[in-house]
């Protein structure tokens, strides 16, 4: 299963005329994956905050399908990841300074040397 989503930080990355479902099809993924992957991409999104999108999950699919699971998961998670980790860099980016990023490297640094006593 992490094979697959290795490959998909990629898939996602390259964007292009084709869509998500399209590349994977394309590389040799099977259709099932593919489906899945889809659902649990745009699943992942919702479940992180985007208005746009909704929570799509082809439940008998999914309970008897392993690549449709398999695909759902990968999805899923990695499409939650990349938008939780999107909003994070634009709170940082509209929001912090260079006075609150020296704070959180001295913060940092303290933590740091702390665990190491220990």
């Amino acid at each position: 299963m992490w094979r697959y989503g290795a490959v998909m930080g990629m898939v996602v990355l390259l964007g292009g005329c084709q869509t998500t479902h399209e590349q994977l099809i394309n590389q040799g993924y099977p259709p099932a994956y593919a489906d899945g992957f889809q659902d649990g991409c745009s699943s992942g999104r919702q479940a992180a905050g985007v208005m746009a999108g909704d929570f799509r999950k082809d439940v008998p699919r999914y309970l008897h399908s392993r690549q449709y699971e398999s695909g759902w998961d990968d999805g899923f998670r990695q499409c939650h990841s990349m938008q939780e980790n999107q909003d994070l860099q634009s709170y940082r980016a509209s929001h912090w300074d260079e006075r609150d990023e020296q704070w959180q490297e001295e913060k940092d640094r303290d933590a740091a040397r702390a665990y190491r006593r220990k």
